[in-house]
């Protein structure tokens, strides 16, 4: 047989382990080493077996991972995100649907320091979901509107995804984050439009609350300083230059525990807590990642991607259309799979056609990312909506019907950033 057709072979059986659930990282092991094994022999196999996994997780550049992580899980165990939803719901609260607005502000501005959308999903489950059935909110608006707006944790930056795609495809991963802020900005800004035309058009759906006064608004802002101070020191320090992303993770891991003191929610059981999630966390990816590399290697040697790109070039089909293939693959993949392990198992595949037909890999990134979050959603099988569903109570179809809007909405955008790569180049364009 041909490496080629090894190559396929081997994608093949990896989709055959992870369906018979196997873990993900041990699955790639698996497949990369007998690939190697058939291609190159005994000997190769058992050499990159011994180094892969070490070079490619010892990398200084990983150390950034489980410093955002534990920014993070700091951030949430000190209450933050109560407190963004307060602020938010005392703002936009007296308007119709605008605690579902509110909810949508609130996730936006907490994936600013969390970037992740099972912590979304879990941490405002119990906090907004309740509000909103006091005020009689319909629950297909409620339940949609968190299931969507939890997504934005993999977009706005720091975002493991990004980072996870720039150490696989060795992009700069100060400039991917700069370049999800404004999508993720117009993202959180199209679902707050869609809520309000949407309670326009039917008020049953959000009624409003109550109102509050110009001071209350004031007053709220006080609880919203620790996000602000966190995401201007980390992500203003890589966008001027002063730090590399990893030093921005330690700044930001070591800002969010001195915040916890500040604000006297610090607490040693919520600290081991903290670094007990962060440890499993990191070595769940890291473990992914080792068997990643193994894969990758059988990919390189096997020639597959770079026999894909040259099909794909030599075939005269239009990027858009090829583009257009790619994020439907994608879509699909994220709707059974971990937005993750959907980016760990698709982007060593596919980044050198994206290279081949001329796409900018920042940009590329973006789009990755956003068409991964966009399966998070995606009906039947996405993730957010089974975990929300256990959080919240409310059965899984009425969260589908409530979804279906804003992930409509999402195709918008997407459209959107494939007519315009300037909204996620413009950023980077700017760094120092």
């Amino acid at each position: 047989m041909s490496p080629e057709l090894v190559g396929v072979i081997g994608v093949v059986l990896l989709l055959v382990l992870m369906a018979a659930r196997v873990w993900i990282g041990l699955a790639m092991a698996i497949v990369g080493f007998l690939g190697i094994v058939y291609i190159q022999g005994f000997a190769q196999a058992f050499m990159v077996i011994g180094r892969m996994p070490y070079q490619f997780t010892t990398n200084y550049a990983f150390t950034v991972m489980p410093m955002f992580i534990l920014m993070g899980m700091v951030a949430s165990q000190t209450g933050i995100a109560t407190d963004l939803y307060y602020a938010a719901h005392k703002w936009v609260g007296q308007v119709r649907g605008g605690l579902a607005m509110a909810t949508t502000a609130a996730c936006a501005l907490f994936s600013a320091l969390v970037g992740s959308t099972t912590a979304g999903v879990m941490v405002f489950g119990k906090v907004a979901i309740p509000e909103m059935k006091k005020y009689g909110y319909d629950d297909a608006l409620s339940t949609g509107t968190l299931a969507a707006s939890s997504t934005m944790g993999i977009l706005i930056p720091p975002s493991i995804g990004f980072i996870i795609y720039g150490l696989l495809t060795q992009q700069s991963v100060g400039k991917l984050f700069m370049a999800g802020i404004i999508p993720g900005v117009i993202q959180a800004a199209v679902y707050i439009l869609l809520i309000y035309t949407m309670c326009r058009i039917n008020p049953r759906l959000g009624p409003a609350g109550p109102r509050t006064s110009f001071k209350e608004k004031i007053f709220s802002l006080r609880y919203i300083w620790a996000m602000v101070v966190l995401f201007l020191l980390v992500m203003g320090g890589i966008y001027m230059g002063i730090f590399t992303p990893t030093e921005a993770g330690a700044v930001g891991a070591f800002g969010a525990i001195v915040i916890a003191i500040i604000s006297r929610r610090f607490t040693s059981k919520g600290f081991l807590s903290s670094l007990l999630d962060t440890g499993l966390m990191t070595a769940m990816i890291m473990f992914i990642l080792a068997g990643a590399s193994i894969f990758m290697k059988f990919m390189a040697v096997s020639n597959l991607p770079f026999w894909l790109s040259e099909v794909v070039t030599g075939a005269g089909l239009p990027p858009l259309g090829v583009l257009i293939a790619i994020t439907v693959m994608l879509i699909i993949l994220g709707t059974a799979l971990p937005a993750l392990l959907t980016i760990i198992l698709t982007v060593p595949i596919l980044y050198p056609v994206v290279l081949a037909l001329g796409f900018d890999p920042i940009w590329f990134g973006v789009i990755c990312v956003v068409v991964v979050e966009m399966g998070e959603i995606s009906p039947p099988e996405g993730m957010s909506m089974f975990i929300l569903s256990s959080v919240s109570g409310v059965p899984i179809g009425t969260i589908f019907r409530g979804v279906l809007p804003f992930f409509a909405s999402d195709f918008a955008r997407l459209a959107l950033l494939i007519a315009f790569p300037q909204i996620a180049l413009f950023l980077p364009s700017l760094m120092k």
